[in-house]
């Protein structure tokens, strides 16, 4: 058998193959593989806490001064003992103002849209050595911790999932939730659109030599 014809054989052998295997997830709704995920990995999957409510968040409770203990231990040698950073990694508090200066500086304070969402990041990606290691109730008492040495609640303030999600923080005003791109939210373009033909082409880089060029193994 010729190369030329082995080769269609492996083609037809594939297409096949694939045509069966998708009939059959056509017929049954899954490819016949794997296993359905259970409750409990599904669970534990399932970890996020959105913005604005608090929704996903868990049960649990912690206060400021209980998270003071827990940030010392796990948060401070990287952000401060008072969120004033140490080194190269970030500050935590501080920089109101100065978003728009030369020099911004962007911390929880300052930037931050929703309360929840810091408890989200946390719970997720800290500390940087082990992160996804913290119980629930230490999550949300750093969250309380880190929320009252900005000043945005009061040393007594003990987060949940609801308290979370009632505190206004500094920056939220300041953020757009609605998507600008024309083909998202721009209804009068998508009713008013130019018409095609009377859009002329004045001016492309053809022929400028914009791009520099070097003698390299791509321009032999």
């Amino acid at each position: 058998m010729s190369s030329l014809a082995r080769l269609h054989s492996a083609v037809l052998v594939c297409a096949a193959f694939v045509w069966s295997t998708v009939a059959h997830a056509g017929a049954t709704g899954a490819f016949g593989y794997g296993t359905v995920a259970t409750p409990a990995e599904i669970a534990g999957w399932n970890i996020d806490g959105r913005g604005g409510d608090g929704v996903g968040l868990p049960d649990g409770k912690g206060d400021a001064d209980h998270g003071a203990n827990v940030f010392i231990q796990q948060c401070a040698p990287c952000h401060g003992t008072f969120g004033e950073g140490e080194g190269r990694y970030p500050k935590l508090e501080g920089g109101v103002g100065t978003l728009t200066a030369d020099r911004p500086e962007p911390t929880v304070g300052s930037y931050w849209p929703f309360a929840p969402t810091l408890w989200d990041y946390i719970n997720r990606a800290m500390p940087f050595s082990a992160p996804h290691t913290l119980s629930a109730d230490d999550v949300y008492a750093v969250t309380a911790y880190i929320l009252s040495f900005n000043n945005i609640v009061p040393n007594d303030f003990v987060a949940d999932r609801d308290s979370l999600a009632k505190v206004k923080m500094p920056n939220r005003d300041n953020f757009s939730w609605q998507d600008p791109r024309p083909d998202t939210s721009n209804i009068a373009c998508m009713k008013n659109c130019a018409d095609p033909a009377a859009v002329k082409i004045i001016s492309t880089a053809e022929g400028k030599d914009l791009t520099p060029r070097t003698s390299g193994p791509l321009d032999r």
